[in-house]
């Protein structure tokens, strides 16, 4: 797609998003400020973000760690980025403790913590790259087998007791997928069971300063605002279907 006729057409369904988003965090009650739209360019070349940053996207997601590093290279040897330097990158796919050195090269925070072993290992990272690194605790609301997260509360607590010490970690929230399903009732009961989970944690730990909910893609990020997410990660409705 020429390059002008791309960022038309991602900036319209940017654009149409964002109403949707207002529109449904008015219904809520809530100001539509404090809910970010993350663009999620999974499968998409890196002319996709750049329409997406033309048209006033500073937070982007990403799900596999070799299209991360294609897409959004590290810092050159000159010190600039390949992409914009006030561009948010976030790894939101399932992290393997082997490419969290590279995920970390580039992302500022990974939205998909599933076990401890994997923060430790963004703690011991982190540490060797002299930076924090903003980690949001995943949990699998679903219960389907195919998506990764904490499966149980016992297990939650217990990880985030230890994560929590580690260091140069910051502990931002939760996020969750919900099921794929037509099923409105079973959406919103797994958005709900997270934010349920982040007022249980937010009780016990007071002192993290917790402040995400990351719920809500493009098929229902509507019914998540209605719950109280406060980032919406957009993917097709921006781009297309993936590749």
């Amino acid at each position: 797609m020429e390059n002008n006729i791309l960022f038309k057409t991602v900036q319209d369904n940017i654009d149409s998003v964002l109403e949707e988003i207002a529109s449904a965090a008015k219904m809520a009650g809530r100001d539509p400020s404090e809910i970010k739209l993350m663009a999620v360019t999974k499968t998409k070349p890196l002319e996709y973000a750049e329409a997406a940053y033309r048209a006033g996207i500073r937070l982007f997601g990403e799900n596999r760690v070799q299209e991360m590093e294609e897409k959004f290279k590290p810092r050159s040897e000159s010190g600039t980025w390949s992409f914009h330097n006030d561009a948010e990158i976030h790894f939101i796919g399932h992290l393997q403790r082997n490419k969290v050195k590279k995920a970390l090269a580039i992302a500022c925070a990974v939205d998909s913590i599933d076990k401890y072993e994997t923060a430790e290992e963004i703690s011991k990272c982190s540490k060797a790259l002299g930076k924090t690194t903003s980690i949001l605790i995943e949990y699998n609301t679903s219960g389907e087998q195919s998506k990764s997260g904490f499966e149980n509360e016992k297990e939650l607590f217990e990880s985030i007791d230890k994560i929590r010490n580690l260091d140069n970690l910051d502990i931002k929230g939760f996020m969750t997928i919900a099921p794929f399903t037509d099923d409105e009732k079973a959406i919103r009961e797994s958005f709900r069971m997270l934010a349920n989970l982040f007022r249980k944690v937010e009780t016990i730990h007071p002192d993290l300063k917790m402040d995400t909910l990351s719920m809500g893609m493009s098929s229902d990020f509507k019914i998540a605002i209605e719950e109280g997410s406060n980032i919406i990660r957009v993917g097709t409705r921006l781009f297309g279907s993936r590749n």
